[in-house]
């Protein structure tokens, strides 16, 4: 039974600008084509991301970089960014089970979120790889090896599984023993990968907060943001921190974050004393209530230390957004 995380069908788009929520015209299959840079090629055909055309890895179809990079979105929350030289072909487009052959180069693939009964395979030269964590990881084809910086991966090499956890990679090349590596540091394809995790996220804030504004609180997403022409992730509630350090907001965390804090407003009157003036203060708490102290101040020819003699306060509050 598929998941109610993608009640939707997975993908949404969001009019920033005041327009109404629309539904895509786009498949919802894993394997959209979000970003590229450079030399990307479909089946052979030079790849064009625009506005209006955000070309799709059907089943059978290979992905190929040549002198460039390329994002691909696949079920909501899975993000796989290839670098150069780099290749894979879609086995399956399923969202939730979702296949790739992993054919050469080196991708990274993000997991915001995996469910009980979602699926995320590589396969590679005989080998199987299943995403079993949400997490970080990277295929490598020469020399051929999976690294786990964030979460856990089932690898199957020659009939023989192991789980290869957090800050270690397998080669693929034999069976072997996992061995850990720094997953702190990373090459050039590490930090582009990173960037594009960062420009998402900051997508995905102004994405959250119109989502709420327009009270869509529905399933885990991929949602449009056109001003920042990406698409970016939606978590369904809470939020997600990648393992790059960056947040992605739902809905309704972003509401809890913006709405104003509960805050109360004074008229403050005081009496003169007979000799001297009360000074009466207002102080907002931490919380958005206000206190409020008085400070006792002589004048000229009067004794200091006594008090106003009333003091009336008026208050006036509420939440509001």
């Amino acid at each position: 039974m598929r998941s109610s995380r993608v009640v939707s069908i997975g993908v949404c788009c969001l009019a920033l600008a005041g327009i109404a929520w629309a539904q895509s015209a786009i498949s919802a299959k894993a394997g959209m084509v979000n970003y590229t840079e450079g030399k990307v090629l479909l089946d052979g055909a030079a790849v064009k991301v625009k506005f209006d055309n955000f070309p799709q890895i059907r089943m059978g179809s290979e992905l190929r970089t040549g002198d460039g990079r390329a994002e691909v979105l696949l079920g909501p929350g899975v993000f796989m960014r290839l670098g150069e030289n780099s290749a894979v072909r879609m086995i399956s487009d399923d969202l939730m089970s979702t296949h790739l052959e992993f054919l050469a180069g080196s991708v990274f693939v993000e997991s915001a979120d995996l469910a009980k009964d979602e699926a995320v395979t590589f396969s590679y030269q005989g080998s199987s790889i299943d995403l079993l964590k949400k997490g970080l990881y990277r295929f490598d084809g020469e020399p051929a090896k999976v690294g786990v910086y964030d979460g856990e991966a089932r690898v199957i090499v020659d009939g023989q599984a192991q789980v290869v956890r957090r800050a270690h990679l397998l080669r693929l090349d034999g069976v072997g023993v996992a061995e850990k590596f720094d997953a702190t540091a990373g090459d050039d394809l590490f930090r582009w990968a990173r960037r594009r995790a960062e420009y998402l996220a900051v997508a995905n804030v102004s994405a959250a907060k119109e989502a709420e504004q327009y009270g869509f609180w529905g399933s885990n997403n991929w949602i449009w943001n056109p001003s920042f022409g990406t698409y970016t992730y939606l978590p369904m509630n809470g939020f997600y921190d990648s393992p790059w350090g960056y947040r992605f907001w739902s809905p309704a965390s972003i509401y809890m974050l913006y709405v104003p804090p509960q805050s109360s407003s004074y008229a403050v009157v005081s009496k003169p004393s007979q000799s001297g003036v009360t000074a009466v203060s207002t102080a907002v708490s931490s919380s958005g209530a206000r206190s409020v102290s008085a400070a006792r101040s002589s004048v000229s020819g009067g004794a200091p230390g006594h008090a106003a003699s009333s003091v009336a306060l008026v208050g006036r509050g509420g939440a509001h957004r």
